[in-house]
Formats: C-alpha cells, sequence, structure tokens
C-alpha cells in the first residue's frame, strides 16, 4: 500500500468537493480547481474527508495512487489558504516593478524584461527587490517562479541575478592575482 496515498484527506471547511466522470474539482475562497482520476484509481468522499484508492497491485497504479492523493491535498489546500513563493533580485541597478498583470523587471539587459503573469498568479513587489507570487494552483505557482528565475539566474562569483528567499548560493573565489604574475 501506498504510505502516501492511504492517507486520507481532511477538507478545510468552506471548500467544496465534487467527484464526477473522472474529475475532481474543489471550489473554495481563494478560487476553483480541478483535475482529471487517471483510470484504475478511485476517488471517494465520505462528508469532511476524501478517500482514493487504486483498483490494483501495479506499479505504475501504485504511483498514480500517491500522485492523485497528493494533487487533491495541494488543491484542497490551495482553494482554501492559497500558495506563495518568494524571489529575490540581488545586483545594482537590478529592480522590479508590478504593472497589472505584468512584471518589469531590470535585471542589466539593455532593455527591461515585461513578464506577463498567467491567469492565476498574482504578485507583489517590495522594496523593488522582493517578488511575492501567490495563487491557489502550486503547480502553476512554481512553473511561474521557475520561469521568472530563469530570466536571470544566480551566477556563482557575485551573487547576481534572481533566487529564491529560501535559496543558497554556493559561491566560488574568483581569479587569484599572483604577485609574481609574468616575472
Amino acid at each position: 500500500m501506498s504510505r502516501i496515498g492511504k492517507l486520507p484527506i481532511t477538507i478545510p471547511s468552506g471548500v467544496k468537493v465534487a467527484v464526477e466522470a473522472k474529475e475532481v474539482r474543489l471550489e473554495g475562497p481563494k478560487g476553483k480547481l480541478k483535475t482529471t482520476i487517471p483510470p484504475g484509481v478511485n476517488v471517494k468522499v465520505e462528508g469532511p474527508i476524501v478517500r482514493v484508492e487504486r483498483e490494483g497491485e501495479q506499479r505504475q497504479l501504485r504511483a498514480l495512487h500517491g500522485l492523485t492523493r497528493k494533487l487533491i491535498a495541494n488543491m484542497a489546500q490551495g482553494v482554501s489558504q492559497g500558495f506563495s513563493r518568494v524571489l529575490e533580485i540581488n545586483g545594482v541597478g537590478y529592480r522590479a516593478e508590478v504593472k497589472g498583470q505584468e512584471i518589469h523587471i531590470t535585471l542589466g539587459f539593455s532593455h527591461p524584461v515585461v513578464f506577463p503573469l498567467p491567469q492565476g498568479v498574482a504578485a507583489s513587489v517590495e522594496r523593488q527587490v522582493i517578488i511575492t507570487l501567490s495563487s491557489a494552483d502550486r503547480q502553476l505557482l512554481g512553473e511561474t517562479a521557475a520561469k521568472l528565475r530563469g530570466l536571470r539566474p544566480p551566477e556563482p562569483y557575485k551573487g547576481k541575478g534572481v533566487k529564491y528567499r529560501e535559496e543558497v548560493i554556493r559561491r566560488k573565489a574568483g581569479k587569484a592575482v599572483g604577485s609574481a604574475a609574468g616575472a
């Protein structure tokens, strides 16, 4: 039995769950989310508890069992509390600002980068160098944060670039200048 898959999902108050035709829909104060249920996996709603069960013991079904349970648990947390991801911008002259559904970022290129936010992701900027992304959809939030970081990943010599707040940049020593160079 899957250790993750067999755990029941407790649905927070204020969240509605509907299972219909191999699809699970959750609706709460932060939004609406849905996911498809893979074949061989069943979802049962018993009051405020959702259980995920599988029909067989094949390797693929065992993997999908735990995955489906975790996806539904993430959706339940997302529509009730939401998720957030914090990015930091390091570098002289590097800064960001939010204009509607776009983030305008200056990252040392010859032009400012305009990053459009996908539907369902909100952003706020503090002190022009800390970007906080928030969304009910954990997967969409992670993808958006990764794309934003990918615009200028942190480099190991000076640590300049866009990084996650909890990320630790391993620094490298620069070139050693010898006193007898060329002699």
